[in-house]
């Protein structure tokens, strides 16, 4: 039985785990959902989710400058040891997030960031271009709510692609790290400089 990507998305997004261990278990669950949860956790493979909601009070600061003190990057990753923060796989993961924050620009750390007021504003936009460009009106919803998250995608950092490896999202990049070390980990906040940008 197939499943549908965003079937596979939602259930990534509930777990942690990774695309192809979501499909998996949609299959063998024949589409549920809940079952298909059940099953990952069975597997032992739903760990990214549960860590969610421990509090991570410990982290780091890391500093990134670029192209020659032209664009600069201070993000604050935590985790909930002193322990993990020293890990080697933590500091690379919290470079690799500076880097990204430097290339992509992100603007917002999660979807939930966004400010509503943005988002209807920007749907109108869409939504103003989209009947500009002729399409029928009955497809002018779905059309709009795929640019407005493709949108999301390009301005928030978790749902970026990441610069080292398109097949991942910085979310996945994320779960993955959380799955390896057994804590919760959290990317903060973030600010970025460029030169001659106004602030």
């Amino acid at each position: 039985m197939g499943t549908s990507l965003e079937e596979i998305k939602a259930l990534r997004e509930k777990t942690g785990c990774g695309m192809m261990d979501c499909k998996a278990a949609l299959i063998e669950a024949e589409g549920n959902e809940e079952k298909a949860v059940e099953l990952l956790r069975k597997k032992g493979l739903a760990k990214a989710a549960s860590k969610a909601d421990r509090v991570a009070s410990q982290g780091v600061v890391e500093s990134y400058i670029h192209l020659g003190g032209k664009i600069g990057v201070l993000v604050e990753v935590n985790c909930e040891t002193d322990f993990v923060a020293k890990n080697s796989d933590f500091q690379r993961f919290i470079k690799d997030v500076a880097m990204q924050i430097a290339a992509m620009n992100p603007l917002y750390v999660t979807k939930e960031e966004v400010p509503d007021e943005l988002i209807k504003n920007e749907t109108e936009i869409m939504r103003t271009q989209t009947l500009a460009e002729g399409k029928p009106e009955k497809a002018v919803d779905k059309i709009v709510e795929g640019r407005l998250q493709k949108y999301l995608s390009e301005i928030c950092l978790l749902e970026q692609t990441f610069i080292r490896d398109a097949k991942l999202t910085i979310k996945d990049l994320l779960s993955e790290l959380v799955a390896k070390i057994g804590e919760n980990i959290v990317i903060r906040r973030f600010t970025r400089y460029q030169m001659g940008e106004k602030s």
